[in-house]
């Protein structure tokens, strides 16, 4: 390929395309190496889609715990056919090339559903402080019109966050063809490839995970504060076990998500360049583990959900004798 095409003093600017980045080095390997992956994704899908189907079905699931624990899989769910196309045309088509509008539109759907999923775990962790500070009136403060309202605000923060992301990108020059950093479109990656002042886009997008992502691990942490705060003034050594153990499927949904983030964005300020697929690992990871652990963990460590499985597994192998 002419290398004039990857240059900002190229002059065709109109209809720029960008090149998906699989694992650098194991391109011959890609079929195999995306087995694994491609597994995760597939398990995230059932996994999140039997939750969703749970929670909906069974009544003695309609709480609010629960309802976000629904939202959760929904916004993992979105995150997963935003990520997992893309993955597919790479991986096992070879297929590299997006126009700017796909990866404009993948890059608003990612980010979007990431900050639906940061502030589910926000709106859990204020779920878990009510529960524990006022268990009395934890009814009648986590109303249904209550927990629509929590959801709706979610949602609509979402979408004005990351509205401008797309319409700002339009004003930029990219060179005829970009090569991404990731197997999808993410903010950081396609502004770091403008050949136009971005200083605009850049303050947008620290202003935008400021108010999201930024707001929410703040008021997480405090939350938790409170409640160990709370659970320290319990006498008696069993019911502050009992009520840190309620928290412990919470914090782990908490450290799943904002610890790959972490970990992503310390790899592309020291050692993305040193190993390019280290980093490309570390990013999908990001975005494959949470929608993969998240019904997992509550499988796991929720009786109510165990015992909802058990009851639809019987209910089928009754239906079907």
């Amino acid at each position: 390929m002419d290398p004039s095409l990857f240059s900002c003093n190229s002059s065709n600017y109109d209809c720029p395309t960008f090149l998906l980045t699989g694992f650098p080095g194991l391109e011959a390997s890609h079929h195999w190496v995306s087995i694994p992956i491609n597994l995760i994704c597939i398990i995230s899908i059932l996994g999140n889609s039997t939750i969703l189907f749970l929670i909906h079905m069974d009544p003695s699931l309609h709480e609010p715990m629960f309802i976000f624990l629904s939202v959760l899989a929904a916004s993992d769910l979105g995150i997963c056919a935003s990520t997992f196309p893309t993955m597919v045309q790479l991986f096992w088509l070879g297929a590299r090339e997006l126009s700017f509008d796909l990866c404009a539109a993948q890059m608003f759907f990612i980010h979007a559903f990431t900050y639906v999923e940061s502030g589910v775990l926000l709106a859990m962790a204020f779920d878990r402080f009510v529960a524990i500070r006022d268990p009395l009136h934890y009814a009648s403060v986590l109303t249904h019109s209550t927990m629509a309202k929590i959801g709706a605000g979610i949602l609509v923060r979402a979408v004005i966050l990351n509205i401008p992301g797309p319409v700002l990108l339009k004003r930029l020059s990219f060179p005829p063809v970009s090569i991404l950093s990731h197997c999808y479109c993410l903010h950081c990656d396609l502004v770091g490839l403008a050949c136009s002042d971005t200083k605009i886009n850049s303050f947008f997008g620290l202003v935008s995970i400021l108010l999201s992502l930024g707001i929410d691990s703040t008021f997480i942490v405090v939350s938790y504060v409170l409640i160990l705060l709370t659970v320290m003034g319990i006498a008696s050594p069993e019911e502050r076990f009992k009520a840190l153990n309620t928290c412990v499927s919470h914090l782990c949904l908490v450290l799943i998500f904002y610890m790959p983030k972490l970990g992503l964005s310390i790899m592309h300020r020291v050692e993305k360049h040193t190993y390019p697929a280290l980093a490309v690992l570390m990013a999908n990871l990001h975005f494959l583990v949470p929608p993969f652990m998240n019904p997992i963990i509550y499988c796991i460590r929720s009786k109510q959900i165990r015992q909802g499985l058990l009851r639809r597994f019987w209910q089928k192998r009754v239906e079907t004798s």
